[in-house]
């Protein structure tokens, strides 16, 4: 090799042997296709839910008042910081140490736990079709682990090059879809507008009903509409990192017309809204083109949505893995998830972390677990616009690739107006969400005083700018901020008691009877109970942690 050979290779190699490479836009497109969409899949259950009128509104309006200001945030940030860890690395710019830890936990471990749901979803659409047995579906299930992992283990081009035929195939088929039912147009689709039968208007409609409706599809639709940042954390890995923000732009509208066409399509075609799903017998994207194009079509559908979920979990064990290996960069986790293969340039150790999760996981009974994503990613998108709001302040407009238009004023409203959906989404999940998004939330400081223990944090990179307090091992002012993250949760213990009890009240105890069973805890007598016990210990921990950093704290704490 020639001497400048071997500065062009080292060039391409970042800190810990990470590997940069050169990916193109259109394979940046269809990698965040595949982190946000990879189809329609999970809108059905939107339709009944809801309503099919008001589906179709939400799948609507969701991408300018969420999905549309999180991708543009995220490409404004992406421009001017492009780095390895993404948003983590944002909110740390602009937060400091401890809020970054949490946005890159919050972000990170629902990654990890969720992404185990594609491979029971895709394992399961092949049990179904083909009626394997249980030791059957679970090689099933630990294969498609195996092939995705020894595919992100090649590195990143390797996972764009899959993930854009895989993406190419999804859309090709919900295109399909989309002709087949506007060909075959025989009603409105926005009638009945809510899921009570209402046909269009808001009388006759109780004010509780209203929110049952949009909280049983906002949910969803916020999911769907998620996972723009993703993509961030992978940019120390690519040559020209400005690409990233590029093909955000160009996804959003691309998975607004994946949503929202098929969905008129079907459901003005095939109607039966009540009976949407996506369990078995239920009425799908599928059964549009089987329906009206003969059942060759489903058998084709089978494949596609099995697809459709190892696209989503092939780039995600490539984000979620990144998460972590910025956190052990910072010394905010098992230093040895920052190795990587000498060969591929790849953080292997992290990407095997990633399948053991979800090699563990497959098996369980995953619905219960599943809950605290919803409180985790929201909860990380918040912190994020607060960065891009703190950023654009601190950061010299000189440095931005890329800037929403619209002065600082309309960034503010941009970054706002989802932060409000963000907190009214907390309430109207159901009192079992909310339980479990709270216990996700507490993970995050309890993980970081143990790590930032362990492992030092960032005061083993910059002692100077991020100073340890001897008497608390932590760094100075971390008190203050733990003790304002559990006056929070108080907060909001307290607001939802009083909410959920007229909320669900009606019909919360023979529901939770149902879904739980008989036991107290499990009840909604209970859940309230234990809402209302995590409130106070969680005030008692703010006030403990208050007294606490006033006797230990300096008086002046730096970032």
């Amino acid at each position: 090799m020639s001497n400048v050979d071997k500065q062009t290779a080292a060039l391409n190699v970042g800190e810990h042997g990470l590997k940069k490479h050169d990916i193109k836009t259109s394979t940046v497109v269809f990698m965040i296709f595949c982190l946000v969409a990879a189809g329609a899949y999970g809108i059905e259950e939107m339709v009944p839910a809801a309503g099919p009128g008001l589906t179709l509104v939400m799948l609507i309006v969701l991408p300018f008042v969420w999905g549309l200001p999180f991708g543009l945030v995220a490409s404004e940030l992406g421009s001017v910081r492009p780095q390895e860890g993404g948003y983590y690395k944002w909110v740390q710019e602009a937060l400091g140490e401890f809020w970054g830890f949490q946005a890159g936990w919050w972000r990170t471990i629902s990654i990890y736990i969720d992404n185990t749901l594609y491979v029971i979803l895709a394992g399961g659409y092949i049990a179904s079709q083909w009626n394997l047995s249980g030791v059957a579906e679970f090689f099933i299930k630990a294969l498609i682990i195996l092939i995705f992992t020894y595919i992100n283990i090649r590195g990143v081009k390797d996972v764009g090059i899959v993930s854009s035929i895989l993406a190419v195939l999804v859309i090709a088929a919900f295109v399909l879809v989309a002709i087949c039912g506007f060909t075959n147009f025989s009603q409105n689709p926005f009638v009945p507008f809510t899921a009570d039968g209402e046909i269009m208007g808001i009388t006759g409609i109780a004010f509780s009903d209203w929110i049952a409706y949009i909280g049983a599809g906002i949910a969803v639709g916020m999911w769907m509409y998620s996972g723009y940042e993703s993509m961030s954390t992978i940019a120390g890995e690519v040559e020209n990192p400005q690409v990233i923000p590029k093909a955000t732009l160009i996804t959003v509208p691309l998975i607004m017309c994946v949503y929202i066409f098929p969905t008129i399509a079907g459901l003005g075609s095939m109607g039966d809204w009540e009976n949407w799903g996506t369990e078995a017998g239920t009425v799908g994207y599928a059964d549009v083109v089987t329906h009206f194009w003969g059942p060759a079509f489903g058998f084709f559908f089978v494949i596609v949505a099995v697809l459709a979920q190892c696209s989503i979990y092939n780039t995600y064990i490539a984000s979620g893995s990144r998460g972590f290996f910025a956190l052990a960069d910072d010394h905010l986790a098992p230093p040895i998830l920052v190795k990587c293969d000498k060969k591929h340039g790849v953080p292997y150790v992290s990407v095997l972390s990633v399948a053991i999760v979800n090699l563990i996981l497959c098996n369980f009974a995953f619905a219960q677990v599943v809950i605290v994503d919803v409180f985790l990613l929201v909860s990380s998108y918040v912190m994020v616009y607060i960065s891009a709001l703190i950023l654009r302040k601190r950061i010299p407009s000189s440095e931005y690739k890329f800037k929403i238009p619209g002065g600082y004023g309309f960034l503010c409203v941009l970054c706002i107006v989802p932060m409000i959906i963000a907190f009214i989404s907390f309430f109207i999940n159901g009192t079992d969400y909310f339980i479990g998004g709270m216990l996700g939330i507490v993970s995050g400081p309890v993980l970081y005083v143990i790590w930032k223990k362990l492992y030092g944090g960032l005061a083993k990179k910059d002692a100077v700018n991020y100073p340890v307090n001897p008497k608390t091992g932590l760094a100075v002012g971390d008190l203050k901020r733990i003790a304002g993250i559990f006056f929070g949760l108080a907060a909001v213990g307290a607001i939802a008691l009083p909410w959920l009890h007229w909320f669900e009240g009606d019909w919360g105890p023979e529901y939770y009877l149902e879904t739980y069973g008989s036991g107290f805890l499990s009840s909604f007598e209970g859940m309230l109970s234990g809402i209302q016990t995590a409130a106070v210990a969680f005030l008692i921990v703010g006030v403990i942690c208050t007294i606490w950093a006033a006797k230990v704290e300096p008086k002046k704490s730096m970032k």
